[in-house]
């Protein structure tokens, strides 16, 4: 590992201050470190500084009894907000994201803000035997002619076709969830929609995040359609394992027919992916085994694949299928 100073500031000013003296090239912020500490032992990351924000209690702060909306601190870590009884009764798929993610080690350390900003777990970005344009931009994608069975068919270009590994942003799209941010600039709420990016000729920009720009809490508004979602995730073993396919989905149903559908797909794109064709074919409609089977068609609608991933399009349909009949029992 390369060697590093370290940091660590009591406040989120403190924080912002030290990025900025230090320098935000060879600086990074440090969570509960699940990611980074793991590319740094990979030497894919090499800062001069870390930066821990651990001792900032500020960030922890959540509160899930709000009339508008959930709010989760940066810090709050994954177990204590999928174990939260108000979470997992009233909006079951952020909870399941959470639970099938990672081991119970790393659900106690990794936090909520870190857990939107993990990089890929593309095998090229992380050796650096290989070219890869997210850790070299210029430098090639390794993966397009190389072992490809778990990347990505939505949203890739000719530089990059890694999958987005994570669950729970998954899951915050499927219920429009807003990220509120701080840097020196000031602070800034940024929908997660629009947080992440497709790599297009840029793979190496993940986020819209600037590098002294600090996740201070994610905001979730209410909605009917909390209490029917679920979060379905398809692996090649059940626990500790990445996604090939999964699917958040949530509906609102009235008299039999829906009234308000969401639909957010991992582990078929390169950012988490809102599948919102397919939602609106389900409005007006009663949610059926055709009608859900023709959504999970309209989402993966201009896929892209190569012969190893091609798999992920027919097994993506019967996530979102499953995912929606589960819905649609608890809705």
């Amino acid at each position: 590992m390369h060697g590093f100073d370290y940091s660590r500031p009591a406040s989120v000013s403190d924080a912002l201050r030290a990025m900025v003296s230090l320098g935000t090239a060879k600086s990074r912020f440090l969570a509960g470190g699940t990611t980074l500490v793991d590319l740094m032992k990979l030497d894919v990351e090499t800062p001069d500084h870390v930066i821990d924000i651990t001792g900032i209690d500020e960030l922890r702060a959540c509160d899930v009894s709000g009339a508008r909306e959930l709010t989760f601190g940066a810090l709050a870590n994954m177990s204590e907000v999928a174990e939260d009884p108000f979470v997992r009764e009233s909006y079951p798929a952020l909870s399941e994201a959470l639970w099938r993610a990672a081991s119970q080690q790393l659900r106690n350390m990794a936090t909520i803000g870190g857990n939107l900003v993990q990089r890929t777990r593309c095998a090229y970005f992380r050796s650096t035997a290989y070219p890869c344009n997210k850790r070299v931009p210029g430098s090639g994608c390794s993966a397009i002619q190389g072992i490809n069975r778990g990347h990505a068919v939505l949203g890739v270009s000719d530089a990059c076709i890694a999958v987005y590994p994570g669950d729970l942003a998954v899951a915050l799209l499927a219920f429009d969830a807003v990220v509120d941010t701080m840097s020196p600039r000031g602070a800034r709420s940024i929908p997660l929609g629009d947080f992440h990016l497709e790599p297009r000729s840029t793979p190496h920009e993940e986020t819209v995040l600037c590098a002294d720009e600090l996740i201070v809490r994610v905001r979730v508004p209410v909605t009917k359609v909390g209490k029917g979602s679920t979060y379905v995730k398809v692996r090649d073993r059940e626990s500790y394992a990445f996604a090939l396919t999964s699917a958040a989905a949530a509906v609102d149903i009235a008299e039999g027919v829906v009234r308000d559908a969401r639909i957010a797909l991992g582990g078929v794109a390169t950012r988490p992916w809102r599948a919102r064709e397919a939602e609106q074919s389900l409005i007006g409609s009663a949610l059926t085994d055709e009608t859900a089977r023709r959504a999970g068609e309209l989402a993966f609608e201009g896929a892209l694949t190569k012969p190893m991933n091609a798999f992920k399009v027919p097994l993506g349909i019967n996530t979102i299928v499953e995912a929606l009949m589960i819905a649609r029992q608890r809705a």
